[in-house]
């Protein structure tokens, strides 16, 4: 290689890392330019840190199809970036990526990080993706923040996946007949903890 080569490299070659860093993932070409750095920054930061990306990438992706302004995509990646972070602490480091990013959907729906702790500490070798998830299902159907949770939280030492989701589809029954949301997930949750117990 010749020296003039090598010199040629040596100049680039600060201006290609951050080329390098602010392409990232392809699909955030589609963003506006004056937004891209930022997220391209975000989700870096967050891969250091172990945080799955790809719920940053569809959070900015979705911004941008509903044309939204630049600064409230930066404010939604970032929120969901922070509530990541929250939810791996919470969940503890051995918490897989899907774990995590239903983690940040609880907390985004208003369950507190003590609660996450509380659910891995009553399922500690069990996937808490369907719990969380429904913990978060409740909320958005009416149902208390703190009802929700703990109905979720009651139910964990017993109850399995299918039975979490029938407990949802229950309370989601009650409540389109006219239940009102904390008073039908607070029965439902009695319900089903009785049912669990009495299983051989």
């Amino acid at each position: 290689m010749t020296r003039v080569l090598l010199l040629a490299l040596a100049v680039l070659a600060p201006c290609a890392a951050p080329l390098r860093a602010q392409a990232g993932d392809p699909r955030l070409a589609r963003l506006d330019p004056a937004v891209r750095p930022v997220i391209v920054a975000l989700v870096d930061s967050a891969r250091a840190a172990g945080l799955p990306t790809e719920p940053l990438v569809q959070r900015a992706l979705e911004g941008t199809s509903k044309r939204a302004a630049g600064d409230r995509v930066v404010a939604a990646v970032r929120r969901l970036a922070r509530d990541l972070g929250t939810a791996r602490s919470a969940l503890g480091p051995a918490a897989t990526g899907p774990e995590i990013d239903a983690g940040a959907a609880a907390l985004y729906a208003g369950a507190r990080s003590g609660d996450l702790t509380a659910l891995r500490a009553r399922r500690p070798r069990q996937s808490l993706v369907v719990p969380l998830g429904v913990l978060a299902d409740l909320v958005a159907t009416g149902v208390p923040a703190d009802t929700a949770a703990a109905a979720v939280l009651a139910l964990a030492a017993t109850t399995a996946d299918d039975d979490y989701l029938a407990f949802r589809r229950n309370v989601e029954r009650d409540i389109a007949l006219g239940a009102p949301p904390a008073a039908a997930a607070a029965v439902r949750s009695t319900a089903a903890t009785a049912d669990a117990i009495r299983k051989p």
